[in-house]
């Protein structure tokens, strides 16, 4: 079948992400938007856009019958969920399904399968996959799940099995902190998920989150698009991530990629998903979970491959076959994505608010930026604090480095605090530089990744750099001041 129009059912950077490859293929766009979100660029972009009104998320954003309706009014024949809110949740696959749209993205099946931490492992121990020593039954009673902890053998990780993002997730060290660990995560993890269960692992020393972007056709294709090094993470969740991951083997690489592939194949998977593995220093790597959706760090698959993967999970939609085979797919240079926050990491990274004053632009050929945000957008604490995604693009990982470093310098998002400074003290970090990564990699060098206290010295060279170049700002500021929101939404390069 031909999409001809798709209603985007999200906000921000994707929503905008989505309408840009649909207008390449000639698709119509429907944006929806709270109220707080009428002035947001995915709202200005589309062809059309909808109000969803006021209150809080399940009014607006989570809100399935009123973005059903939406669909039905504006003539939508297919919804792309982005990522986040409503993209891994089956029942809303159903209903889209139900009203006779097409859902970019798994069958409800899938998004069952593999959203639930216990009943995906069960489902991937079937094909062989490494699995990490640890406990996913449905027992959940506290003294047999010491005695489990106490046979995996300490240090032990609870997670939640419906969670993610780190919730309702502690490490046990000792079996007399058990009890009290297991109470703690099962209230978060009741609370954020309305979902008591837990699962327990063998915890990783120092462990490495290596991910594998994967894309099926329902002709029974199931590609890899190679791998995703994505440890460096606060609270669990992750601000850079990288391809190739550094220090791989080739067999170890190649073996990763295709345990991800044939998970895929094995659930009969459709569309594009991530399947997460957790690798220790002896590359030893096991099975975590799989993302049954687009990830935030999409770009970095696609700038080392040349590939479009919203182009092609519209066309997995539509039913067509995969345009490629594996054999046809490259990982050329290296690529990394620095997701830029508005947060304070030297304070706790409480989220920050205020205005968008001005957001610079990255001039580096093979620097690609993908913000939700425009001069002039406001940013409150209703949403995830990511203002944008800056991705960069070279032949080897040192130049990539190094362009990133420099991108940060012109993505100035003026008028509020957020993570940038925070990033380039971890790209500039001797032990990141050498990728000597792992996911404690934050906690563990906190005092290193500290800001250094400013001096009359240090301040001489950054302000005589002002004074030199003040002819050239003011110039370059006009510039910027004269575009409008559409010329500033431009294409990204690939």
């Amino acid at each position: 079948m031909k999409i001809k129009r798709i209603l985007i059912a999200n906000r921000g950077e994707i929503a905008v992400r989505v309408i840009k490859t649909a207008r390449t293929m000639g698709i119509d766009t429907v944006a929806i938007y709270a109220e707080d979100d009428r002035e947001s660029p995915h709202s200005r972009l589309a062809d059309e856009a909808h109000s969803l009104g006021e209150g809080a998320l399940r009014e607006t954003y989570l809100n399935v019958s009123k973005i059903l309706e939406i669909a039905r009014k504006s003539g939508a024949d297919a919804i792309h969920p982005g990522y986040g809110f409503l993209s891994e949740n089956a029942a809303f696959c159903e209903a889209v399904e139900k009203a006779g749209i097409v859902f970019i993205g798994p069958t409800a099946e899938a998004i069952r399968l593999m959203g639930d931490k216990i009943g995906s492992k069960v489902a991937v121990e079937k094909f062989q996959v490494p699995m990490i020593p640890g406990y996913h039954g449905s027992r959940q009673e506290g003294d047999f799940l010491a005695g489990e902890a106490r046979r995996i053998g300490y240090p032990v990780l609870i997670k939640a099995s419906a969670g993610g993002g780190g919730k309702g997730m502690r490490i046990v060290h000792a079996d007399g902190e058990f009890a009290e660990a297991l109470a703690g995560a099962k209230s978060e993890a009741s609370r954020a998920f309305g979902n008591d269960a837990v699962l327990l692992e063998k915890y990783v020393t120092q462990p490495r989150h290596i991910e594998v972007q994967v894309m099926s056709d329902t002709h029974g294709n199931h590609l890899h698009l190679f791998e995703r090094e994505c440890s460096i993470q606060r609270r669990y969740q992750k601000i850079i991530e990288e391809t190739p991951a550094p220090g791989l083997p080739d067999d170890v690489r190649r073996s990763v990629c295709e345990t991800a592939a044939a998970i895929a194949k094995g659930i009969n998977y459709r569309g594009a998903g991530t399947v997460e593995f957790i690798m220790g220093q002896d590359h030893k790597f096991y099975f975590l979970e799989m993302n049954t959706r687009l990830q935030v760090e999409h770009p970095v698959p696609e700038l080392v491959t040349g590939l479009d993967l919203v182009r092609l999970q519209i066309l997995v939609a539509a039913g067509e076959k995969l345009p490629l085979g594996q054999g046809d797919i490259r990982q050329n240079g290296h690529a990394i994505e620095c997701r830029i926050c508005a947060e304070d990491p030297d304070n706790g990274f409480l989220p920050t608010t205020g205005t968008v004053q001005r957001i610079g632009s990255p001039t580096a050929l093979g620097s690609r930026l993908d913000a939700g945000y425009s001069d002039g957008t406001k940013v409150n604490v209703n949403y995830d604090p990511m203002l944008a995604k800056l991705i960069t693009w070279a032949p080897n990982r040192l130049e990539a480095i190094a362009k990133m470093l420099q991108s940060l310098d012109e993505v100035v998002f003026a008028g509020i605090k957020t993570n940038r400074d925070y990033l380039r003290r971890l790209l500039g970090h001797a032990k990141f530089r050498a990728g000597k990564t792992h996911t404690h990699f934050i906690p563990d060098h906190a005092a290193e990744l500290r800001p250094l206290a400013a001096t009359d010295a240090g301040w001489a060279p950054h302000l005589a750099a002002l004074l030199l170049s003040e002819g050239r700002t003011k110039t370059a500021t006009a510039a910027v001041a004269s575009q409008t929101p559409w010329t500033a939404l431009g294409g990204f390069r690939n």
